[in-house]
């Protein structure tokens, strides 16, 4: 039997508060039609397989620029302490957008394009999380770049064409 395909929509991050809230970083731009009461989540690896049961979200609202989510049967900080940052994923389908303004998940990033004005700089090998922040190592014209994965530099991701827009400012690609 072959095993179920994923696709990550969103990053647990932290827990929030004493009451069983978790941070998310949504990685749709479907949120508000996607994470409803009922929707599973199951938390995926690196390699994009199931590494724990699923969890139920019991609900889901915007916070900031992030997302708090309450899943059923999590009612303290301390379970979510004990979570890795996970990526969370639905059963893979056509019907979620898989152009968003955000970060691929770290198993979707190793041999995505990686473009900027236009033109292919080379090809992500994979997600560096350095206390800065998370950097892409991208190999590209016989030398490694080191680029910062978030906004503003991180334009826009495409699942299905595994291509990754990037507006770096003048000299990054240079260093």
């Amino acid at each position: 039997m072959a095993e179920a395909r994923y696709q990550v929509v969103a990053r647990y991050a932290k827990p929030h508060g004493l009451k069983g809230e978790a941070i998310v970083f949504v990685l749709t731009p479907q949120a508000e039609e996607l994470f409803v009461p009922g929707l599973e989540l199951t938390p995926v690896d690196a390699a994009g397989r199931a590494a724990a049961p699923p969890v139920t979200v019991e609900r889901a609202r915007p916070y900031h620029r992030r997302w708090l989510f309450k899943f059923h049967g999590i009612d303290d900080r301390t379970t979510l302490e004990r979570w890795p940052q996970t990526a969370l994923a639905i059963p893979a389908t056509d019907e979620v957008d898989t152009v968003t303004p955000g970060p691929l998940a770290d198993h979707e990033v190793a041999g995505a394009v990686v473009i900027a004005a236009g033109r292919e700089i080379g090809r992500a090998r994979q997600v560096l999380d350095v206390p800065g922040g998370p950097l892409l190592l991208v190999d590209g014209d016989g030398r490694e770049h080191l680029i910062p994965y978030r906004a503003p530099i991180l334009v826009e991701t495409d699942r299905l064409r595994r291509e990754i827009t990037i507006d770096p400012p003048p000299g990054l690609l240079e260093l």
